[in-house]
């Protein structure tokens, strides 16, 4: 929105808000806005490439460990790496198409890749900044990534050898001239493109190196000899280009990676079954159109240009030089050192209160105790979840288990359900194979499962399944009782520890029936109506979420106090977006915690002045949902899978289920609280779409992750000592009263 729209908007705000304040009672409507107008929404690929703009700030932040900054700058450098494979190629499939439909915030498939472009030639400028910054930080602590013909004769030659023995074998150079085409370059690979001329020839040869990073073969960085230097296998390979080209004289070496389109969808009816479609779309995303071409700066123009011709490239629009590293994703190896000093202080997840000190049977706590919340990675992943699904694996009466598995790492969670079969249950896993970038990972779990005779299905046609869902059938003294595991993240054990995620273990009847009925929908055909509890995509969750707004606002205008807060990854859907300005138009309170992907402006004159839109940047990755509305004082907390988007809510199978027992949602409460209320990783968006960083008055101030991981500690202390729930209440009101005075 430009600064006249914005000054149109204040001006039609100001008497309503003159009139409110002379009668001392709520502000009525404001005058009537169109909320179809463009300029009202946020941009999806903008707003996704701000939030790395804010992770690319923890890398620069001298406030943050050293390596860990070098971890963030790895981050960044994957996700963007991720953006121009998924959007940008998925924007120019647009283009390629001819498609011109403007975005809801009035933007055609070709202005979102110019405005990107601009976006990301500054990260670019920022990024190579940040690096030479954090290149000379580590020198300090006698960490070098440095040149090779820096480096002592005698080191050279051990480096060489190294190269002859271990790396040599695996290179095949590939000529370039009329005899030979020109080579398929594979997806983010690292190349060199080398000339070379017989000796007092006149005649150039040009041909392709593929630099071989890989665990199998080497990794990218190098350490030299036994002390924290290291050189890039790029750097290490130029240096013995003699070995490969013997006799040649090498003229010109530039380095340079191609990034290729990751949104290939096969026609379903050229496939037998989906298990066929995935393994052709991996075949076909191997050979998928380029969308960026990287080369290392320096590279003479005329060879540039004739990459480009040869990949099918604009030069001007789709080639990026690189002046520092290239494919600065590998930092991820140098974050990885050793250095306790130069990281956070290590984190190990502890085990839930009400679990710690209890082995008995899991399903007789649960149904003891009531429900319990799962915070991860504050609490352990393997000692709930891992411990849930293992004890069904092995409980004589336990009947059967079914599962949604969108992303997993094996191990503990497949070797359950490997022994749960073996031990006579009925089991049924659906694996989704549609989860981008872990299709081949997800392909073999499925063959694993089917091979130990797990019934294995692969969800709904034309729907990604991303529910995260665990519902075991166990046989409670003369009736069955069904539990079951509802999260917000995926059963992954590694994840689980750098991701902020939520699970409820519960025993609840009607949540059990819904379950029950989705699980047949999932595995069979035709979904219920509706359901007693949960709430589900594509059919009930959407349709939930826009009637709870609405009565929300109905609430508002008759009682006052209305509240709606939601934690999400991304807000992005049009519909909800659309709603929740209404909501703050009539006067509700909202208040949005959005990790990035955000359409939605608070502080608009009018709109959504009241309204606020916090997104938290930390050591770990932001990842639970929670939804909240006040409800004229009877509240609902819901927790689940989707983001408030509209491939979430209407594409794909999802579920939020509500969080209804007092305890736990003191727990949420605290949760929202701490995390409104931070000083130290918190980020508030202003009207035009910008964020600006809290700085806490206190240099000592703790992050809202920092201060749950203290939380978590303190409960389990707590627990030891029946303390727990005096600890709970003393805790939120805290949180409540810093909010209160911090407006």
């Amino acid at each position: 929105m430009n600064d006249n729209n914005l000054s149109a908007l204040e001006d039609q705000a100001e008497p309503q808000r003159l009139l409110a304040a002379a009668k001392g009672t709520i502000t009525p409507p404001a005058p009537e806005i169109d909320l179809d107008d463009p300029s009202l929404y946020l941009n999806r690929e903008l707003t996704w490439l701000s939030f790395n703009q804010r992770v690319l700030h923890e890398a620069a932040d001298p406030r943050n460990p050293l390596l860990e900054r070098v971890k963030f700058l790895a981050i960044v450098s994957n996700n963007l790496d991720e953006f121009f494979m998924k959007r940008i190629g998925g924007l120019k499939q647009q283009i390629a198409a001819g498609v011109h439909t403007l975005t809801v915030d009035g933007r055609t498939p070709a202005q979102q890749v110019a405005e990107c472009r601009v976006v990301l030639a500054e990260m670019q400028q920022e990024q190579e900044r940040i690096y030479d910054e954090l290149m000379h930080a580590l020198e300090e602590h006698d960490i070098r990534l440095v040149r090779i013909d820096a480096l002592a004769e005698d080191a050279r030659g051990r480096l060489r050898e190294h190269f002859r023995t271990n790396i040599f074998p695996m290179i095949t150079p590939l000529a370039m001239d009329p005899a030979h085409p020109f080579p398929f370059i594979s997806n983010l690979a690292l190349n060199l493109l080398v000339t070379l001329r017989y000796p007092g020839g006149g005649e150039t040869y040009k041909a392709r190196v593929k630099v071989p990073v890989s665990k199998d073969v080497s990794r990218r960085l190098i350490q030299v000899d036994d002390v924290n230097t290291f050189v890039t296998l790029d750097d290490l390979i130029i240096n013995n280009l003699d070995m490969l080209f013997p006799g040649m004289e090498i003229d010109s070496c530039a380095l340079f990676r191609v990034t290729r389109n990751a949104i290939v969808e096969p026609e379903e009816e050229a496939a037998n079954d989906l298990l066929e479609l995935i393994e052709t779309e991996l075949r076909e995303r191997h050979f998928a159109p380029i969308v960026r071409l990287e080369v290392q700066a320096g590279m003479i123009p005329v060879h540039r240009g004739m990459l480009a011709a040869e990949l099918g490239l604009n030069e001007v629009e789709d080639v990026d030089e690189v002046t520092g590293m290239m494919a600065k994703r590998d930092l991820f190896e140098l974050a990885g050192l050793d250095f306790p000093d130069l990281h956070d202080k290590p984190h190990r997840p502890g085990d839930h209160p009400l679990l710690g000190n209890d082995r008995r049977n899991i399903f007789h706590i649960i149904r003891e105790n009531g429900p319990l919340l799962l915070q991860h990675p504050y609490e352990s992943f393997a000692t709930t979840v891992e411990r849930f699904l293992a004890t069904a694996a092995k409980d004589p009466k336990v009947l059967a288990i079914k599962m949604t598995l969108y992303r997993t790492s094996g191990g503990a969670i497949l070797d359950a359900l490997i022994k749960a079969a073996q031990n006579g249950k009925q089991v049924a896993v659906l694996v989704e194979l549609k989860a981008r970038f872990d299709e081949a990972a997800n392909i073999g779990w499925a063959r694993r499962l089917e091979a130990e005779g797990i019934h294995v299905t692969y969800g709904v046609l034309g729907l990604k399944t991303h529910s995260k869902l665990i519902f075991v059938v166990r046989r409670d003294y003369a009736q069955l009782r069904r539990y079951y595991h509802i999260g917000t993240g995926n059963y992954h054990g590694g994840t689980a520890k750098l991701y902020t995620d939520l699970g409820m273990l519960g025993c609840d009847e009607d949540i059990g029936q819904d379950l029950t009925e989705l699980f047949n929908y999932l595995t069979g055909y035709s979904p219920p109506p509706s359901y007693r509890k949960i709430l589900t995509a594509p059919y009930t969750l959407k349709r939930g979420i826009l009637g709870k707004i609405e009565r929300e606002i109905e609430i508002h205008h008759e009682e006052g106090g209305g509240h709606i807060q939601m934690k999400m990854n991304a807000l992005e859907d049009p519909d909800i977006t659309r709603a929740l300005y209404r909501a703050s138009r009539a006067g509700v309170k909202v208040d949005l915690l959005v990790r990035d992907t955000c359409r939605f402006r608070p502080g608009i004159p009018g709109l959504s002045e009241g309204a606020r839109v916090v997104s938290i940047v930390g050591r770990f990755l932001e990842h639970a949902r929670i939804l909240y509305f006040r409800n004229g004082g009877d509240e609902e907390y819901y927790i689940g899978s989707a983001d408030m988007m509209r491939r979430n809510l209407e594409s794909r199978v999802e579920v939020h289920a509500p969080v209804e027992n007092a305890e736990l949602r003191q727990e949420l409460r605290l949760i929202l609280d701490v995390q409104l209320a931070d000083q130290r990783s918190a980020w508030d968006m202003q009207p035009d779409g910008s964020y600006v960083q809290r700085m806490p008055a206190d240099e000592t101030a703790k992050g809202a992750q920092e201060t749950l991981i203290g939380v978590a500690d303190k409960r389990l202390a707590a627990a030891a000592k029946h303390k727990e729930k005096t600890l709970r209440s003393r805790l939120v009101s805290h949180f409540e009263h810093r909010l209160a005075s911090t407006g």
